[in-house]
Formats: C-alpha cells, sequence, structure tokens
C-alpha cells in the first residue's frame, strides 16, 4: 500500500523531539549487544507521520517529505513544496543535498578497505598521511568515532550562518585546506578521551579514501557503492554547483527572525566534501542503509566494528559513521542525520536492514524543524506503539512530545539553533 499526502496544512499540537543534546563525555562501549535482536515491529503510523510532516510545514519548512521500505512495501507521504517560487508541490522523487549522511557513505568505503586488509582501523593517521595532524596518537578509529579531539571548523565558518554561507557557496576548498582551517584552533581533547562530533574527521577520511584507493571521493563512492547497489539518484557532484534532475531547492533560515529564507540549493558544498557533499533520494537512502545494515556492504567483522558504540545523550549513540537512535518504544534504528544549507535529513533503518525511513525537510537553521523531525522516527518504527501520546483538545489527534532541548545542528555542531 502507498500512502501520499501532498497537501499542506497545519496542526494544533507540534510533534517536538531532540536531535541531539550537548555531547556527553563517555568512555566507548562495546559492540552493540542489548539490542543485538531485533524487536517484532508494528505496522508504521502513516496518519502520525502525516501529521509530523504538516507540522514542519507549520514551522517553517516550505515542504517535508517521508519514505517507507518495508520489505517490499512502500509507503510515502509529502507536504507543502519544494520550490517556493513556483509552487510545485514537493515529492519522494525529488533529489536533494543529503549533508552528514555522507559520512556513513564514507565510513563505508574506508571499511571495505578495511576488509581488504589495507586499512587498520587502530594505526595512526599519521601512518597513512604523515605530518598531516599534530598528534601521532589520533587513529582512524577515532577520526570514524568523532573522538579525535579535531576542532570542527564549521563553527568558525558558519557562526553567522547566512554570510558564513554566502562566503563560501561558490568555493573551492582542498581537503587539507579545510584540516588547515580546523588546525588554527586548540583540540577539544585527547585523542579517545571524548566523544566531539566535528566535520574536521571526515574530511580527513576523505584524504585516507583518496590515498588508499588512488581515486577521487566520488569515484569510490560510484564504484564501491552507488553502481553495486544501483542508487540512480545519487550523486557526488563537486565541485559542480547544480542539483541534477528534478530537486528539492533548500531554504537556509535567516539568523535575524522574519527575514526572508535564502535559497541554497546551489552550492559547492566544498566546505563539506566527504563529510557531507552527497545527493541522493529517499528511494536511494533506504536502499543503501537496508543493504548497510543487512551486511551487503562490508564484512559482517567489519560492521560489527561500526556499531562500536560511544554514547552521545539519553537517545543516541555513535559508531563508526553510524548513529544508533533508541525510541520510546523500545527499538533502537540505525543511520544517520544531516544538515547542509537548506536541507535536514533523517535516514535510518532496523536492525535487520528490512524497514527503512528516509525524511527530508527543505530548511536548515531552524532548530524546531530540526527537532519535530525525530517524531518521523517514532511513527515509521513504534508506530501507535509510541509513548507520551499527547491529544489535542481541538481535533482530538494524537502527536508524539517530549521535554523541549536545544537543537544543535551536524554543520557547525556547537552553535545551539532556534
Amino acid at each position: 500500500m502507498v500512502s501520499r499526502t501532498l497537501r499542506r496544512a497545519t496542526v494544533s499540537t507540534a510533534a517536538l523531539l531532540t536531535l541531539t543534546s550537548a555531547p556527553a563525555h563517555a568512555a566507548t562501549h562495546g559492540p552493540d549487544t542489548t539490542h543485538s535482536t531485533a524487536l517484532a515491529l508494528p505496522a508504521p503510523d502513516m496518519a502520525g507521520l502525516r501529521a509530523v510532516l504538516r507540522a514542519l510545514t507549520a514551522q517553517g519548512a516550505p515542504g517535508a517529505i517521508a519514505r517507507i521500505d518495508d520489505r517490499g512495501t512502500v509507503r510515502t507521504a509529502a507536504a507543502g513544496v519544494a520550490d517556493r517560487a513556483t509552487r510545485r508541490s514537493i515529492g519522494d522523487a525529488d533529489r536533494f543535498r543529503i549533508g552528514s549522511v555522507t559520512k556513513s557513505f564514507s565510513a563505508v568505503v574506508l571499511l571495505q578497505l578495511v576488509d581488504a586488509h589495507k586499512l587498520d582501523l587502530d594505526a595512526s593517521v599519521d601512518h597513512y598521511l604523515p605530518g598531516l595532524l599534530p598528534d601521532r596518537r589520533i587513529t582512524v578509529r577515532h577520526l570514524l568515532s568523532h573522538r579525535s579531539g579535531l576542532y570542527d571548523y564549521t563553527n568558525s565558518l558558519f557562526a553567522d550562518s547566512v554570510s558564513g554561507f554566502e562566503a563560501v557557496r561558490d568555493k573551492v576548498f582542498t581537503y587539507r585546506q579545510l584540516v588547515r582551517l580546523s588546525l588554527k584552533h586548540p583540540r577539544t581533547n585527547a585523542p579517545g578521551a571524548a566523544y566531539a562530533y566535528s566535520n574536521t574527521n571526515f574530511v580527513v577520511a576523505g584524504l585516507l579514501i583518496e590515498k588508499l584507493t588512488g581515486h577521487s571521493v566520488g569515484t569510490a563512492y560510484r564504484e564501491r557503492i552507488i553502481k553495486p547497489l544501483k542508487l540512480r539518484d545519487t550523486f557526488y557532484v563537486h565541485p559542480d554547483t547544480r542539483i541534477p534532475g528534478r530537486h528539492a531547492h533548500g531554504y537556509l533560515t535567516q539568523d535575524r527572525k522574519g527575514a526572508k529564507p535564502v535559497d541554497a540549493t546551489d552550492q559547492t558544498v566544498s566546505w563539506a566534501q566527504s563529510a557531507g557533499a552527497l545527493i541522493s533520494t529517499t528511494h536511494d537512502l533506504n536502499t543503501f542503509f537496508s543493504a548497510l545494515l543487512s551486511g551487503r556492504l562490508t564484512s559482517r567483522a567489519a560492521l560489527t566494528q561500526m556499531q562500536r558504540w560511544t554514547p552521545v545523550n539519553s537517545t543516541t549513540r555513535y559508531g563508526l559513521g553510524l548513529r544508533r537512535r533508541d525510541l520510546s518504544c523500545g527499538v533502537s534504528v540505525y543511520g544517520h542525520t544531516g544538515a547542509v544549507q537548506g536541507f535536514y535529513t533523517y535516514s535510518f533503518t532496523s536492525k535487520d536492514g528490512r524497514r527503512s525511513l528516509t525524511a527530508l525537510a527543505n530548511t536548515s537553521n531552524n532548530g524546531t524543524v530540526l527537532n519535530t523531525m525525530a517524531g518521523t522516527l517514532e511513527s515509521a518504527f513504534c508506530g501507535k506503539r509510541t509513548r507520551a501520546i499527547q491529544r489535542s483538545p481541538l481535533t482530538g489527534r494524537g502527536s508524539y512530545v517530549t521535554e523541549r532541548r536545544v537543537a544543535y545542528e551536524d554543520i557547525a555542531p556547537g552553535i545551539a539553533r532556534d
């Protein structure tokens, strides 16, 4: 059954969830054992999912889409528009920038190199890229788990969201230039001492990919992931500024309240590259994470390494380029979130890879939208089992609500979003 909605509407009760809270200082945990047995999943709550998407448009996103792939059954929902100028309705076929979901692609390539005995996760980065980093204790595992202590240069680039973006939207950086931007700042912690999300880690990952494969990052993605999985709408076009084919426009919310959002669709995304420059669709991302968790992209041993978790907050763990989210109904899901100017993405799958959800809102720099998007996971994987359902006295409809927390994007993760 395919469920669709293309009408824009308002809701009386907003679905508010937290993407992430401030990073927690915690030791790395071992493989995922507590959640190793997949729980039987209830049917998705499509009414709840549509309500979340409508809430996103009421909170400032021009449009929002979601797709669930579940053992051959496809369910889609949409609200709002892909383009504020033409008012074209947003839909499941629209391509978009996936931001930090790119990190999972980069991690997969490196884990494939581990499988090929070309890379050791616990070797010093200096062994492969001599002289790049100031501390030989930083290992490849530290990079992929965000425990290197390398400062995230995007905190400085995008301290002011719009002017920072306009300064770099057409600029082309080298990987080493981005690393140098990071090294102008003190490190956040000693290697391995704490989790601290940093785009710098996956810029260095891009250098490792190119050094060890002898090819560009784009070629590595294409030959190792995109072509084998037949991802027909996934592209790495850097430094081209355009999204090819049918796509959603992305809108960057101004820092000043009430100001018109900036159309940020066209940009090089050179400030991110292997940390966040891929383009894809809901279909392709569901295919990717389903393949990953079902063991079709790496060995089982490598997938186990990806799931050695570091606690981030009460509901989130981070592995190697992979996030685990623990939902209200006791189900854990696996994937990544993404933020790039104009686009927020959630893409997660079940433990066995059989049910996947990808959701998009074509806005950014909007903490309310960012928090609310987590409600798509509850509807897709918990169904009507979601706890803490609050009924609106006006409509009688329910939506998932929790205590509102400060939101942090994957861009400039040290800056709180309103």
